[in-house]
């Protein structure tokens, strides 16, 4: 392997962007940070380069310490994480004000091409994917780190008018976890042309995460994905009425008449949602209409003690 020169610039174009030397989305929040940077430290220790040459033992030291811990500093705390984004985001406007920002590589053109509904999705994967391969072979350190950081670019450029980037404490794609069961490498995910089904796959795996988090009881987690469901295809009675569910076990029974309702108008047949609409006497032909005591959750009382 050849030797990294550790000069100036070759550090700088790296430590401008310390999501990219670490490999995680600009949306981890100090846990996801804290696990990725455990784990890469696992990858660059010496006894990981046991039977390798010196120089290459010297290498992944140099890498730690001078790359990923710097980086690290800068992301574990709140501040820190507000003030690298802040300063991509200037980066991104700045880039912008002079000519239109093109990407160039692959995953970042496809990133800019990606419908709005499914740009996080789309992100997080490609920043999970090449982040695997990251810190395996250290001769690929730079190419896949450049490729993040222009990736983040892309995503800051997408997002310019939003102002705040919600934090995550799991991804999209969980980064401790590349290849979940209900997950799908990149390079098979639907026809980027197709954009009506790419949006409903992507709506659908939702869906299929809520129904993981609702057998172990993880409502809130449920409705996280269920809503992100809802909005990329708000158009499915099924998530409606499942995210309906999911309030309701909340205690929640007024969200939960919202989302019964809306289910019922997209399917007046939707088995959940009739279940559940007797009981919350929901009535579809007066929007306004319901249970009288449904804002105190009186009604719920007992229902909700039951299911529990």
């Amino acid at each position: 392997m050849s030797q990294i020169s550790f000069s100036p610039d070759w550090l700088r174009q790296f430590s401008e962007d310390p999501y990219a030397v670490l490999g995680v989305a600009l949306s981890a929040d100090d846990r996801r940070v804290l696990k990725r940077y455990r784990m890469i430290a696992k990858l660059l220790h010496p006894d990981s380069f046991a039977a390798s040459d010196t120089d290459t033992k010297t290498l992944a030291t140099q890498m730690f310490a001078r790359l990923v811990s710097p980086a690290y500093n800068q992301l574990k705390q709140e501040n820190g994480r507000n003030e690298v984004t802040a300063s991509l985001r200037y980066h991104v406007r700045r880039m912008s004000q002079i000519k239109p920002f093109n990407p160039t590589t692959n995953l970042a053109q496809q990133l800019s091409r990606t419908p709005a509904q499914s740009v996080d999705i789309i992100y997080e994967e490609a920043i999970v994917k090449l982040a695997e391969f990251q810190y395996q072979k250290l001769d690929q350190f730079a190419s896949l780190t450049q490729q993040m950081s222009e990736l983040n670019l892309t995503y800051l450029c997408l997002k310019m008018g939003e102002p705040i980037l919600r934090e995550k404490r799991t991804g999209i794609v969980p980064i401790d976890d590349a290849k979940p069961p209900i997950e799908v490498p990149i390079n098979k995910l639907p026809k980027e042309e197709d954009k009506i089904d790419r949006g409903k796959y992507y709506a659908q795996r939702h869906y299929q995460r809520a129904q993981e988090y609702m057998k172990k009881s993880n409502w809130a987690l449920a409705v996280q994905e269920l809503r992100d469901a809802i909005r990329i295809d708000a158009n499915t009675s099924d998530y409606h009425a499942l995210l309906a569910k999911a309030y309701l076990m909340q205690n929640l029974p007024g969200m939960a008449t919202v989302h019964f309702r809306q289910a019922l108008k997209l399917n007046p047949k939707d088995p959940l949602a009739v279940e559940y609409a007797q009981k919350l006497k929901i009535n579809l032909d007066n929007p306004r209409s319901g249970n009288k005591n449904e804002k105190t959750g009186g009604l719920f009382g007992g229902l909700f003690a039951k299911k529990r």
